[in-house]
């Protein structure tokens, strides 16, 4: 088995593996300004996308540009959360020099899209491709591709531990080489209880001292995430941008959450924002949490909430995600300033960071790969694929970071 990495390998972002030449697996975007993709686009037989994130599915359309209609496997979830993605992606860079596709590429994504649930294998330009819950987000999978020869395990992003939104991923299929992402492979996750405990705590201080709270979150997994906890704890919250969509989006497939019952009732708990009338600027005067994207203040609503509260130092806001570097986020946690729509604000808010991570940390990474510790592992989507890649050879495993264009025969 042949495998090539054009995106994702020692860096976080624009994933994109390409397998004996013909089959694809991802095909994503590297957030910033501008944003990335990955070093070449090629012409496979077929694509298996493992999730709905930007990082992973942000540049799939720009796969059916010309003559190209290679079909798309991927998990019904991952379906409706690219499309959702790519439609954003389109309103906000449409027409631009850094959008990758164009509407008539994504019109052709529902032609050839081809879904799948898990344990069922199917085939995909002649490999037998097999998805298994990764515990990640509604819909990711764990890739499982099969040649004939090799069978190479594609871990995506995933997650070991339970989350409110998704339980954590036991699937551990037979493989002889292993493709693990390394995102968390220095961190040791706090306890997600503690965490909640003392997110939930900090909002209530403040909602009680008069202030707003502004929670930037992703709009697939994270908003919803916040959306529970939000209800488990009777916070009062509204919920903006893209993020209402997705929750939507979700409870279409029940079967893909932990607990659709507790969605829908955090859905109810909760009030969405239309945007009408001035209605943002009213809701920075409640006390409420303001769920918004964009989880790294690089765009949606969150350009008008921050803005409106950035002064008041009663007022806070919660990051809850990781901040690439470059990101207004970033900026924000480390500097107290942050450019929002064109200049540079300072804040004087209070600002928190929370780690309600859907990835593996250290200690999950190193409980996954124990059931491979025959099986050849080559680590990806991280920024110390290197070194994790070193600690685990110190631990007898056969362990290397591959880079971004070379072949490597397996």
């Amino acid at each position: 088995m042949d495998v090539q990495f054009l995106g994702g390998a020692r860096e976080i972002g624009r994933s994109a593996v390409l397998i004996n030449g013909s089959l694809l697996l991802d095909f994503g975007t590297l957030s910033g300004t501008p944003p990335r993709f990955p070093v070449e686009t090629p012409r496979p037989d077929a694509v298996v996308v493992g999730h709905g994130h930007l990082d992973h599915a942000g540049n799939v359309p720009a796969l059916l540009s010309g003559d190209a209609r290679p079909p798309i496997h991927w998990t019904p979830p991952t379906y409706e959360l690219a499309l959702t993605l790519a439609r954003d992606t389109l309103k906000l860079r449409g027409g631009t020099y850094d959008c990758p596709f164009t509407e008539n590429d994504l019109k052709r994504v529902t032609e050839v899209s081809e879904p799948h649930g898990y344990g069922d294998p199917f085939e995909a330009a002649g490999h037998e491709i097999t998805f298994y819950n990764a515990g990640h987000i509604p819909g990711s999978a764990h890739v499982l591709v099969d040649d004939g020869e090799t069978r190479l395990l594609y871990t995506g992003d995933f997650h070991t531990e339970d989350q409110r939104l998704v339980s954590g991923t036991t699937a551990r299929p037979d493989a002889d080489v292993v493709v693990c992402e390394s995102t968390y492979s220095d961190v040791e996750h706090e306890d997600r209880s503690v965490v909640e405990e003392r997110f939930a705590e900090s909002v209530r201080t403040t909602l009680w001292e008069g202030g707003t709270v502004v929670v930037p979150a992703f709009a697939i997994g994270r908003t919803q995430e916040m959306m529970l906890i939000c209800d488990a704890y009777d916070i009062p919250c509204y919920v903006d941008g893209m993020g209402k969509d997705v929750t939507r989006t979700l409870l279409q497939y029940p079967g893909f959450v932990r607990d659709a019952d507790a969605l829908r009732q955090a859905k109810s708990h909760a009030r969405f924002v239309t945007g009408r009338n001035g209605q943002r600027k009213r809701i920075t005067d409640q006390k409420a949490a303001i769920i918004t994207t964009s989880g790294m203040l690089s765009g949606g609503p969150a350009m008008t909430y921050i803005p409106e509260i950035r002064s008041n130092p009663t007022n806070k806001i919660t990051m809850t995600g990781y901040q690439v570097p470059g990101t207004p986020g970033r900026d924000l946690v480390e500097t107290g300033s942050a450019e929002i729509d064109g200049r540079v604000m300072p804040v004087s808010a209070r600002v928190e960071q929370y780690d309600f991570s859907a990835h593996a940390d250290r200690e999950g990474l190193d409980a996954f790969l124990a059931a491979y510790e025959t099986t050849p592992v080559l680590i990806n989507h991280g920024d110390r694929c290197g070194e994790f890649a070193a600690d685990l050879r110190a631990a007898g495993f056969d362990a290397t970071a591959p880079e971004i264009g070379p072949v490597y025969e397996l």
